[in-house]
């Protein structure tokens, strides 16, 4: 079911870590950025905007990882664009043999039949390095992309509206994860926070990739709590992230975090040499 955050801007939420579809509406259809999880998911998404008149004319994938690179055949044969960086890693993967393998592992096992992992699955196109705007008929879409979480992450900025898309960026149910293959996984997240919040003026309404949709006064608020938690595991802390003991994650997201953190220490243990912070820190 569609949920109107802003004017033109509408979200679709799915069962699995309260994952975010954005729908934009532009002069002759829909921007569809991150478009969900399951098939069936997926398939009444398509039937929402059929019945709405809102044919997809351009798709958006924030970033290479598995929950943002689904498609169904029901929304057409739009292009579907990223970040270059992004498209350059998931087209390494696709050319592996046993890359339907790799993706299956990753899966949550309780829906893992349910995602279609088709001839559609990360079928992007990477736009050129120095592009800075969605191309499409809509409303300006400004790419700002960093490494954190992922390489060639691209957080959003709908100019109408002041909508940010972040991607998997200030959720308020999950706490930062980091591309801990990245030489400095935490300088790059905080540079990401740090470019979030030189456009946090123009931003009324932020939506995550995973948890719920907040206000112009959470946009800060959750730049500054992820900030504090990076920080604080930089530091061998951020156990008291009060993000680790919500109902929906105190089984698993703990795991994550001290996961997180033993990498970390693993890294700074090799090299020798405590890691690096960014001027923001």
């Amino acid at each position: 079911m569609l949920k109107q955050v802003a004017e033109g801007v509408h979200i679709h939420q799915s069962e699995f870590l309260q994952s975010n579809a954005i729908v934009v509406q532009g002069q002759t259809g829909v921007l569809l950025i991150d478009p969900g999880i399951t098939g069936d998911e997926m398939a009444d998404l398509a039937n929402d905007l059929h019945q709405l008149g809102q044919p997809v004319v351009a798709g958006f994938s924030t970033h290479p990882h598995w929950d943002h690179l689904l498609w169904h055949a029901k929304f057409g044969e739009a292009p579907r664009y990223s970040t270059a960086r992004c498209a350059a890693d998931i087209r390494d993967l696709l050319l592996q043999a046993d890359w339907k393998t790799q993706v299956t592992e990753m899966l949550p096992p309780d829906i893992s039949d349910q995602i279609p992992l088709d001839d559609l699955f990360g079928q992007i196109t990477g736009l050129p390095a120095e592009t800075t705007q969605i191309p499409w008929d809509g409303p300006q879409v400004r790419i700002i992309e960093h490494q954190a979480h992922a390489p060639g992450h691209a957080t959003l900025l709908i100019k109408k509206g002041g909508v940010l898309v972040a991607g998997d960026l200030l959720s308020d149910i999950l706490i930062p994860f980091l591309e801990l293959d990245a030489v400095d996984p935490i300088k790059d997240y905080l540079t990401a926070l740090q470019l979030i919040e030189d456009v946090a003026d123009d931003v009324k309404v932020v939506i995550p990739g995973h948890g719920s949709v907040g206000g112009a006064e959470q946009v800060r608020a959750r730049i500054e709590q992820d900030r504090a938690y990076l920080q604080s595991l930089r530091d061998g802390g951020g156990s008291d992230d009060p993000r680790l003991l919500a109902p929906l994650n105190k089984d698993w997201l703990p795991g994550v975090h001290n996961w997180q953190s033993q990498q970390l220490a693993q890294t700074r243990a090799h090299n020798g040499t405590p890691e690096t912070l960014s001027a923001e820190g």
